[in-house]
């Protein structure tokens, strides 16, 4: 896109040069050749200033301080085998969902000592 802007500020400083040179001593036209070349100044200002677009991608990483095991999770409430999809963070805390019963708990972890 920023091409594009500088392309057509290219255009219309040239159609503004043409209008400058080719005047002849017709004072309405070196003020139209200065109007255009101070569009393309602008449109070249604004190309630069113009705030850039980034994407930000979030990552959460969840730590557990014990040994957890996926493969052998049931639910609290249905005993239902659950899997690494069941799993959901919800303001900072691991959620269950079991698909089998439809409860939803937050995960408890229970110290090591």
């Amino acid at each position: 896109m920023t091409i594009v802007t500088y392309l057509i500020a290219a255009v219309v400083a040239f159609f503004g040069l043409m209008f400058v040179v080719g005047s002849q001593g017709q004072v309405i036209r070196v003020i139209v050749g200065i109007i255009l070349f101070g569009a393309a100044g602008v449109l070249v200002y604004l190309t630069r200033v113009r705030p850039k677009h980034e994407q930000v991608t979030h990552v959460q990483k969840i730590d557990l301080t014990g040994d957890v095991h996926l493969e052998q999770m049931k639910c609290q409430s249905c005993g239902g085998a659950l899997s690494k999809e069941n799993l959901v963070v919800r303001a900072g805390a691991i959620f269950v969902d079991c698909p089998y019963c439809g409860a939803s708990y937050q995960i408890e972890e229970a110290p090591k000592w």
